[in-house]
């Protein structure tokens, strides 16, 4: 029997200084377990204010096509899940710690293996980055003509990690965003058309320039044409002269993507009403395009 008391009286002690480890505890780390709880719970209806605003934006007028939409939701569910990530596993170090749990062998372990991770990551996280930036100040859209990482093509495709190109003989391009450090849109708000027309040294200028006017008041004035242009053509005059040949200069502004039909129906156009006034050009004759766009849609 006394045996059983003293066990009683040892149970009973045990539990008394748990009670009162416990309200130690809850006097001196409640409040702090307290504050990290409102704290986190603070930023993640912060985090999903700030997501909810995104993705209020992709419902947006302005927004140039559906596929940017879906580009604004990924963007917007990567940067919820990242950050609830973050803040849930600062708040749980913050809590073990006043559990009298030592973390410092977890931050140690992490940080070896985050830097293993780092090294062999480096190229991908480069990537995210870049993409990120790619979207957020909208650099190029699905549908755009552009030129990045020495290729150019139509944007079929783009993510946090890569660009994805077709160009005009339908090779597919897949760029890693990280390699991405110029680009060149051909497509973004207007283009321009820039003719370079060759004809011989004797005919006359003021002959040439009346032609090549007429050529651009009568296509920007053809309904079939007129949606294309910007504003309408115009002729500045001879651009070079040299040996037997006077180079003359025609510019066009038109709407994103139109800029080779309308230099094609330009070409047709010139060498039709030079061949009906008789306009000689200096050996076989040349009309090209200058570098404004692909080097695949010159002729």
């Amino acid at each position: 029997m006394n045996t059983l008391q003293a066990k009683g009286r040892v149970y009973d002690s045990m539990i008394d200084a748990w009670r009162g480890d416990a309200l130690v505890w809850a006097r001196q780390s409640g409040p702090k377990l307290i504050v990290i709880l409102i704290v986190a719970f603070i930023l993640i209806r912060l985090l999903a204010l700030i997501t909810r605003k995104l993705s209020a934006y992709e419902h947006a007028e302005t927004l140039p096509s559906g596929m940017r939409k879906q580009q604004l939701r990924t963007l917007a569910d990567v940067s919820n899940s990242v950050g609830r990530f973050v803040i849930y596993l600062v708040a749980l170090l913050q809590a073990l710690k006043l559990f009298g749990v030592d973390v410092t062998p977890l931050l140690a372990s992490a940080g070896i293996a985050g830097l293993a991770v780092g090294f062999g990551a480096q190229t991908l996280v480069k990537d995210m980055i870049n993409g990120f930036f790619i979207i957020i100040e909208n650099q190029y859209d699905v549908g755009d003509v552009i030129k990045a990482a020495g290729v150019s093509g139509a944007v079929e495709a783009m993510t946090l990690r890569r660009t994805t190109l077709r160009d005009t003989n339908g090779t597919v391009h897949i760029i890693p965003n990280s390699e991405i450090k110029v680009v060149s849109n051909l497509t973004r708000d207007w283009a321009q058309v820039t003719l370079n027309i060759s004809v011989d040294y004797t005919e006359s200028s003021d002959r040439i320039l009346q032609l090549l006017r007429q050529i651009g008041d009568d296509i920007y004035h053809d309904e079939e044409y007129m949606d294309f242009f910007v504003a309408e053509p115009e002729v500045p005059g001879i651009e070079r002269i040299s040996g037997n040949e006077v180079e003359y200069l025609m510019i066009a502004k038109v709407k994103p993507g139109r800029q080779w039909q309308v230099s094609r129906e330009l070409r047709r156009r010139i060498q039709k009403i030079f061949g009906e006034n008789g306009v000689k050009t200096p050996s076989a004759g040349r009309v090209y395009i200058a570098d404004t766009t692909l080097p695949s849609e010159k002729s």
